[in-house]
Formats: C-alpha cells, structure tokens, sequence
C-alpha cells in the first residue's frame, strides 16, 4: 500500500462517519432500527467516544509503555467539574467545559510528577512500570471513594442529572441525538488529530526511544521524565475533555467513570484492537463499545434462555462473552486487530510456492549474482580471480 493511499484512508473513515446521520441502513443485530434513528445514533456516539478515550489511554500504554491504572479519575473529573459548574456556580455549557478540561491538566500535572517520580522522590527515580501502576490506581481509588461518599456534592451512587438550562437546547432531547453524535465524532477527531501529529513528529520518535530503553535515551541526553510528564499531561487533558462530551452523551455524570472497571475496559480496547498503532485503539474502543451494549440483548434474549443450564448460564453474562472475545483475539492475533491485514498478507507470502527456473535450482538472476560475486567474466574462463578469492576467504 503506497503513502499516498494511507493518508487518503482517514478521509474516507471521515466521509463514511459523516454519511451515517443520513443512513436509512438497518443492521439487524446491531442497531435496532435505521442508522439515522436516535437509538443507533446514540450507540454510534458512544463508540466514537470510548474509541476518543481508547486513543488519549493508548498515549501512556501503546507509545510509552506506561500502564495507568487510573486514568478513569481524569474522565471523572472533567464530568463532574462541569457538570458541578453549571449546577453550582450556575456557569454556561462553555464556560464550564473550559474550567473542567482546566481542572483536569492541573490535576494530570500534580498526580503525574507524583506518580512518575515517586511520593517523596521527586526528582530522584523512577518508580518503574509496577510502582506507577500502582500509584495512578491508589489515586483513582481515592477519587472514587470521594465521589461515592459525598452524596451532598457529587451525587454518591446516584450520580449528577444534567443541567439542562445550562445547557444548548441542540444537546438536549432525544430529536437533538444526532447533534451529540456530531459532538462525539468532533472530539475523535480531534483527539486522533493531536496523538498522530504527535507522535509521527520528533516527540513521538522520543516517546519511542524511551519505550523502548529509557535508559539509553537518558544517555543520549534526553530527559525521560519531561517527556512522560508532557505525555501523561496531555492524557489526562484528553480524558478531562472526554469526561464533558461523555456528559452531555449520557446526560448526567455517573460514579462509574471513577472506577478502575471504567480504566481497565480501556486498557482492553486498546489491547484489542493494538496498542501502539494508528487505528487500533479506534477499532478496539467501537467493538468494545459495540459488543458490550448489544450481547446485553443477546444475554437476556429467549434463545438464550431456552439453552440447557451449561450454556445458558455463561451466555447470560455479557463480561464472560467478551472475556472469551478477548482471550480468543489475544492468542489469535497477539498484535490486536490493528495486526490483522498485515497477519494475512504474511500467511499468504508464506504459502506463495517459489517460482524456480525450469529444471530446478537458482534463477538467472541469483547466477549472474554468484558470477559477479565470484569475479566470472562472460566469455572468459570460469576460474575466479585469484583476488576476488582472496577477498572472499
């Protein structure tokens, strides 16, 4: 595939999602009614969100090889603080999304230099893969149970409605879904935008020089610590604006985007559809997305429930179905799906029979190559050159 129809592949993903609102399509078993319907179009926000969220995650684990166990607080916190905004502080739409997104850096900020360099070790050494995984999860943890506790402030287990007279009347409304579907496609866009610049630029070849031997890089005279602070900085300011489109999708902020179920479905979009690729955190966070609100259906479906006990018990439990999902996509293509096209062409190249010269043995080609290397001249003796020998031996 030539350069030239790799860039023209996001354009037409662009046309094909631009093209949906208009869709009088139906896919049984995928949407339950036209893809221009509010339903389907509520669906198809939520998967270009979560495929949004799925590309900012995969910044720390696919680019850096960091593993936050926490990224869900920063998501929490751009949906709460702008929803705490508008109710609280009576702020518009606008006004809170910015001090939400605000927010969300600061805290990236604090958390990250903390979690990169270790409570008390600022500036000394890093805590290592476990020891920051570790860290960003006892964060989140904190920031979850904060949430759940304060049922005055945040809503404890109920959550925060949201507040629609701060809000545009084009977000509001089930006639107005297709508008949130547009908000959802913007921020994918947006998001995908800024870690492709970012990462075929010369922070992403550091960024790689670091993943790869961060020690090797600081003798090159490279500061790996500004790097995966800058990296996780912007993670965090990705997932904070995610948190408010996730908002208005959902119309409310729910305690669940603060628990480490909510990081951890990322961490398996990402790994589903390939970590460390263009289109693979894309791919995973829509499948996923995809595959968990429809095998719902099919868990609760009368199919299912007519099945003997053995069967029947597994496939009522959507988690178990893409538990099996992704066990099968991990020891089938261990690069996720991403991996896939590249995986069949390598197959077929294998299975491809050589074309050898009739007779048998080496073609033309590869024997004028062994004359040359050889010093044979065409017409002379076939006796290499004493010299050619010498160098060869």
């Amino acid at each position: 595939m030539t350069r030239h129809v790799k860039n023209l592949i996001p354009l037409a993903v662009l046309a094909v999602l631009l093209s949906l609102p208009y869709s009088t399509l139906s896919i049984p078993g995928v949407f339950d009614g036209a893809v221009n319907t509010p339903g389907s179009l509520q669906l198809l926000a939520l998967c270009l969100l979560f495929a949004g969220l799925a590309v900012g995650y995969d910044l720390l684990f696919g680019r850096l090889g960091l593993m936050s166990f926490g990224h869900a607080l920063y998501v929490a916190i751009g949906e709460y603080s702008a929803e705490l905004a508008m109710k609280d502080m009576h702020l518009p739409l606008a006004a809170a999304a910015v001090l939400a997104i605000a927010i969300g850096a600061a805290v990236s900020t604090l958390l990250g230099a903390v979690s990169l360099k270790g409570v008390g070790k600022l500036g000394t050494e890093n805590l290592g893969t476990v020891g920051f995984a570790m860290v960003t999860l006892a964060f989140a943890q904190a920031g979850s149970i904060l949430v759940g506790r304060d049922p005055k402030t945040t809503g404890g287990e109920e959550g925060l409605p949201l507040s629609t007279e701060k809000v545009p009347a084009a977000f509001v409304g089930v006639v107005n879904t297709v508008n949130l579907y547009w908000l959802a496609l913007a921020y994918l866009v947006v998001v995908c935008g800024v870690v492709w610049w970012l990462t075929g630029s010369r922070i992403g070849r550091v960024w790689q020089a670091i993943r790869d031997n961060e020690r090797r890089a600081e003798v090159l005279g490279l500061n790996p610590f500004r790097y995966q602070l800058g990296a996780f900085v912007l993670a965090g300011t990705l997932g904070a604006a995610g948190g408010v489109v996730h908002l208005l999708v959902t119309a409310g902020a729910t305690p669940e985007t603060t628990t480490t179920d909510f990081t951890l479905a990322l961490l398996v979009m990402v790994v589903l559809g390939g970590s460390g690729t263009r289109w693979g955190p894309v791919l995973g966070g829509v499948l996923y997305t995809l595959l968990d609100h429809r095998l719902g259906a099919v868990a609760t479906s009368d199919s299912v429930a007519g099945l003997p006990a053995v069967l029947r018990i597994p496939l009522s439990q959507p988690l178990v179905l893409l538990g099996v999902l992704f066990v099968l996509v991990v020891y089938a293509v261990p690069g996720g799906l991403a991996a896939l096209p590249n995986r069949v062409r390598r197959v077929r190249r294998v299975r491809r029979p050589r074309r050898l010269r009739r007779g048998g043995g080496a073609g033309p080609r590869r024997q004028r190559s062994e004359q040359h290397r050889l010093g044979v001249v065409e017409g002379e003796s076939n006796r290499p050159h004493p010299d050619r020998v010498a160098s060869e031996l």
